[in-house]
């Protein structure tokens, strides 16, 4: 497909090019890939919000709680995105209107910025369990738990507000856009005129959630390192190293490659392509295997749940 130009007043509809380089048959199998991908992640992630709202033992703990939110969020994460690439995959060129375009671009971003505060939440949670464990029970009690998931969500679903609604007023000279998401960066890319505020406000906030989240989830880590150092016994390091190093390494999967994508905001091409690819689809896969199915806690509330005995 080649770039098609319109009137400067054009408001849509687009086409994601996606991956146009692929043939048909590797179509196909990419096409393949990713289902197998979406339908293991809607899975994974499905077993770990029924386990938490089935098993009463899960319901009064925290990071459950906090767990159970994460993987309704990573459902809604990767629905955002998945279903319209492998249409665009099994079919390319179909066009998707503006107002679509601009509903995706915000859910988009309303779930990414939704992630990284319930990654610091869970950081929190770990470190109040860990260095304050007398007053755990009382800092970071049931309601006060669910008190701030629904913050994280708010924060999520308010962030991106202003970056959304600049950039959906611009005129676009190039419809075509070579994503397979509607992403800021190869629309401001394809407005018909330089446009620093919505670039400076995805530039501003993009920055300010992902290097203010990550600063706090390491800063969290870092302590409990610190305090986990301080365990006189062996067995209880290991256990206290080995859910933090399961929280790290969604924390690096996801921080690392948004960091590629979003503080340069009109960067476009195969990087930021793949970057996208990675932690919009690969993360929300392999976040349920990270971080909970292999917990044994979780694994005895999933056996209980499916044989019915809670």
């Amino acid at each position: 497909l080649t770039s098609t130009r319109y009137s400067p007043t054009s408001q849509g509809p687009f086409i994601l090019l996606g991956f146009p380089s692929l043939g048909r048959l590797s179509r196909n199998l990419v096409c393949a890939l990713f289902s197998s991908t979406y339908i293991g992640t809607l899975t994974g992630n499905l077993c770990i919000v029924w386990a938490v709202l089935r098993d009463p033992r899960l319901q009064r703990l925290p990071m459950y709680i906090l767990l159970g939110n994460f993987s309704w969020l990573e459902i809604c994460y990767v629905t955002t995105t998945m279903p319209r690439m492998l249409s665009d995959l099994m079919n390319p060129g179909v066009p998707i209107s503006s107002h679509a375009c601009f509903v995706q671009f915000y859910i988009f971003f309303c779930m990414g910025t939704t992630e990284c505060c319930f990654l610091a939440a869970m950081a929190l949670d770990r470190y109040l369990a860990i260095c304050h464990p007398l007053r755990y029970p009382v800092l970071m009690s049931p309601h006060r738990c669910w008190v701030l998931a629904a913050s994280c969500w708010v924060t999520g679903f308010l962030w991106f507000v202003v970056p959304v609604v600049l950039i959906s007023q611009l005129s676009f000279c190039v419809l075509t856009l070579d994503h397979f998401v509607c992403d800021p960066g190869p629309l401001l890319a394809s407005s018909c005129a330089p446009a620093p505020q919505a670039e400076l406000a995805t530039y501003v906030l993009s920055s300010l959630i992902i290097f203010g989240a990550a600063f706090f989830t390491l800063t969290s880590y870092g302590l409990i390192v610190r305090a986990v150092l301080r365990l006189p016994t062996g067995a209880g390091r290991h256990k206290a190293f080995s859910t933090c190093s399961s929280h790290l390494a969604v924390v690096s999967l996801f921080w690392g490659s948004g960091m590629v994508t979003y503080i340069s905001p009109s960067a476009a091409g195969g990087s930021g392509k793949m970057a996208t690819l990675f932690y919009a689809v690969a993360t929300p896969l392999l976040n349920p295997l990270i971080y909970s199915l292999r917990n044994k806690e979780m694994k005895d509330a999933l056996r209980r749940t499916l044989l019915g005995k809670l």
